[in-house]
């Protein structure tokens, strides 16, 4: 790539920043519940390297040049307003995308990539977040497994790529399967994890989950 191209590809990507923050209709200015005012581009790009995943705040200090407290206060402030003003999206009952007719397209999806299930429209699984080793409840929080003490979710995956339950935090000590049966996830997809003619309809786990 010639230096032009590359000129005219970051032209186009710091574009993309400012159409981002009005599409999310930010504020000129974020301002921190210290008084920390910082400019919406900046603060945008704070947000958006924070959740660009690996990342410390001690990673950015490099890149904005402001210390870790700072950072984390200006993510944080870009995330509560983020959620103040698109949490109808997460929260709206109207937003019934698990609805059968949905799950049904999903298993059709799942299938048509070459799955043997032809009923299969998620995938259930849990994930260790490994934290520091407390100084009590250690043996609860360690997770035998993965050698770390820990604090474990249960999500499951649909193909579109949304998280359709989550459950947690438990401790890093629970099996995925005892974990499955503590979330109370299985009732519900008795109730309500069906085609469009009642048909069942499964999730697919790994080896840990029993049948």
């Amino acid at each position: 790539m010639t230096d032009d191209e590359c000129k005219i590809e970051f032209r186009f990507y710091k574009n993309d920043i400012y159409n981002l923050a009005e599409v999310f209709t930010l504020p000129d200015r974020i301002v921190c519940y210290n008084g920390v005012n910082v400019d919406m581009v900046e603060a945008l790009c704070i947000f958006l390297k924070r959740f660009a995943y690996p990342c410390r705040y001690v990673d950015m200090i490099p890149r904005f040049g402001r210390p870790e407290p700072q950072l984390c206060m200006i993510s944080n402030a870009v995330t509560n307003k983020m959620y103040q003003t698109w949490n109808r999206l997460l929260t709206d009952l109207n937003q019934d995308w698990l609805r059968p007719d949905h799950l049904e397209e999903f298993a059709v999806a799942v299938h048509n990539r070459g799955a043997a299930l032809d009923n299969c429209w998620g995938f259930v699984d849990g994930t260790v977040r490994p934290i520091c080793r407390p100084g009590q409840n250690q043996k609860c929080l360690y997770n035998g497994h993965k050698k770390v003490h820990a604090i474990k979710f249960q999500s499951i995956a649909a193909p579109s790529g949304l998280v359709a339950n989550l459950f947690g935090p438990v401790e890093g000590k629970r099996h995925d399967s005892g974990m499955l049966a503590r979330s109370g996830v299985l009732n519900q997809l008795q109730r309500f994890s069906v085609d469009t003619n009642g048909n069942p309809l499964c999730i697919y786990g790994d080896a840990a989950y029993p049948l």
